[in-house]
């Protein structure tokens, strides 16, 4: 029986206890709730949105992470090169360049095309290929005939490029910052200040997207200057060489023929005075020459 009084006494200072922490966690709750609704709302959020993502939104959230994770400045480089070569036809060779360029995916440029004192061909014009395609095309380009100068430069430009494109997305923001408060602007006087701030920062903005796009274009876009000269028409016929048979018979035949026209002149200059000749010769022989023989024997008679 003792021992019976003894648990009640305990049993109800326990639940004495246990109202007065229920009614102290209810106060503490109305003041949280009432102070702090918005980081409840926040951290509610980031549970449904952690709950969301477990356990296979996490396998896609931690892909996409991989994949933005390797975020490395891609070099850029603007290549250039200058090839001379010396071909035996100029047009078939800038034929077969235009071919291989737009092949390749580019496009032909300037071209300029003149000849010299002794009447042979040069050519100079610009290709403009894929940075990808740029080996391959110089290759073939300088295998079209004799490679007489090669020059090719790289110029790394990555920093350049990568300071261009943050300058140019801080102006469109800064921009678009003018532009909000052209929008919330209510006095003529604000807005005229705020339209010629939006004029300058506009024109900015144009010559960075300007010097982006240059960059871009010499960047993705290697640049090919080829010169094409005509060879020296039968450079190996200069040399002297011991004649042979056949040399001998064609300098004997056109001797000849040449003989035969000199003697054809001579005598197209000479046959009008054969004919005069030939014609006063005939008529001293049919006319003067009978006559003057028989008047020879009539005087020899009259003397007798």
């Amino acid at each position: 029986m003792r021992a019976r009084r003894s648990v009640r006494p305990v049993h109800a200072l326990t639940g004495l206890l246990l109202a007065t922490a229920l009614a102290l966690t209810g106060c503490s709750s109305g003041a949280n709730d009432s102070g702090s609704g918005g980081k409840a709302a926040d951290g509610a959020a980031a549970q449904s949105d952690a709950k969301g993502a477990a356990p296979g939104g996490a396998k896609e959230a931690n892909g996409a992470e991989a994949t933005r994770a390797p975020n490395l400045t891609v070099s850029h480089i603007i290549r250039t090169a200058s090839l001379t070569v010396q071909v035996k036809d100029v047009p078939k060779a800038l034929d077969e360049a235009r071919t291989t360029t737009e092949n390749a995916g580019g496009y032909v440029g300037n071209e300029t095309t003149s000849r010299d004192d002794e009447g042979r061909e040069h050519t100079r014009v610009v290709l403009r290929v894929p940075v990808e395609k740029y080996d391959e095309v110089l290759a073939g380009l300088q295998g079209a005939g004799k490679l007489l100068e090669r020059t090719a430069k790289a110029q790394d430009v990555t920093d350049q490029v990568v300071d261009v494109d943050s300058r140019v997305r801080s102006q469109r923001a800064s921009v678009a910052r003018v532009r909000e408060l052209m929008d919330r602007a209510t006095k003529l006087s604000d807005v005229v200040e705020l339209e010629g701030e939006l004029s300058s920062r506009e024109a900015d903005l144009e010559a960075l997207l300007a010097q982006q796009a240059s960059l871009k274009d010499r960047t993705s876009l290697a640049t090919i200057t080829l010169s094409l000269s005509e060879a020296p028409v039968k450079k190996a016929a200069a040399k002297d060489e011991d004649p042979g048979f056949l040399d001998a018979l064609s300098g004997g035949w056109n001797a000849f023929v040449t003989m035969l026209r000199w003697l054809a002149v001579a005598f197209g200059a000479v046959l009008p005075f054969a004919a005069v000749a030939a014609v006063l010769v005939l008529a001293w022989l049919r006319l003067v020459r009978p006559r003057v023989r028989t008047t020879t024997p009539e005087e020899n008679r009259g003397q007798d």
